[in-house]
């Protein structure tokens, strides 16, 4: 059971994670708006929507570009979401009342917790990568970091930035992580158990579509702000003999809140919500057909 778990897991969220690649490309484009502003630098420019980010994308590097850093995404999903998947499956079997059948919903949240946080350590490296590929096309082309693979970037920050580098961000990963994962997973549960109890629907495709969109609801209003601060402090360039832009997670919120106003935590929102909703409801509705297949291993 444990390992099917980690397999059921990786191969939805690989899925899930290509197939709206280019949401959460536009989504961290979105994040960095504004950004020279809040540290010291150029001054603000004007918003720009998420449909207007795409154009400007395909526009300026042509439709491939959606799919920068795809590559990073896939080895992120491999590393992170399997780890968390499995874990969490893991743990709510275990903590599963043989009686009812049954978990309460402070137990769910914790496996979540528990989960998101260790799968965020494993899959780090490979999310510092896929935020500076994705970001990458927003400077110009003399200043890009131009990283032909996940790999190759993972091997320039090694040898450029030394191995700490790799793990840029990560007290901001694990904590998006813990709140993704509380309440993406914790929520799809417990609206699909309410949907079945009540009788609204039955056990198939209308119910796993529903809760996994309440649950991709839950987890962009909750990890928003965490996911803004967390895209500035790994994207940011520390150039030797000066300081960095920011001190960290609490130096990068100040400057982004004192520049920008505290609604600059939820710059990208729609490409959040846009990206969060068919993630999660892609990443459910697999993982209910992938268990269907593997039942009867």
């Amino acid at each position: 059971m444990g390992v099917k778990g980690f397999v059921e897991g990786g191969i939805a969220s690989i899925i899930a994670g290509c197939s709206t690649h280019p949401l959460d490309l536009i989504k961290v484009r979105m994040q960095l708006q504004g950004e020279n502003h809040s540290t010291g630098g150029l001054p603000r420019p004007p918003r720009v929507g998420p449909i207007a980010v795409g154009m400007q994308i395909v526009r300026q590097d042509g439709f491939p570009a959606l799919f920068s850093g795809v590559s990073a995404t896939m080895l992120r999903q491999c590393l992170y979401s399997t780890t968390r998947m499995g874990l969490y499956d893991m743990m709510k079997t275990k903590w599963t009342d043989p009686n009812t059948g049954l978990i309460p919903l402070w137990q769910k949240i914790g496996a979540g917790l528990i989960a998101g946080g260790i799968g965020a350590a494993v899959g780090n490296p490979a999310d510092v990568a896929m935020v500076r590929m994705q970001a990458d096309g927003r400077v110009p082309a003399a200043e890009r970091r131009n990283y032909k693979s996940a790999v190759d970037a993972i091997s320039q920050m090694v040898k450029n930035e030394g191995i700490g580098s790799l793990w840029r961000g990560s007290s901001l990963t694990v904590n998006r992580a813990m709140l993704v994962t509380a309440s993406q997973l914790a929520s799809y549960d417990q609206f699909k158990e309410t949907i079945l109890d009540k009788g609204l629907m039955k056990d198939g495709l209308g119910t796993h579509v529903t809760a996994s969109f309440g649950a991709g609801f839950v987890a962009a209003v909750v990890t928003n702000p965490v996911d803004v601060i967390k895209t500035r402090v790994m994207n940011m360039r520390v150039e030797a003999g000066k300081a960095p832009p920011y001190a960290g997670a609490i130096d990068c919120a100040m400057k982004t809140i004192k520049a920008e106003g505290p609604m600059a935590l939820y710059n990208g929102f729609i490409p959040t919500i846009s990206r969060q909703g068919p993630f999660t409801i892609v990443l459910f509705v697999t993982l209910e057909q992938v268990r269907n297949l593997l039942k009867d291993f």
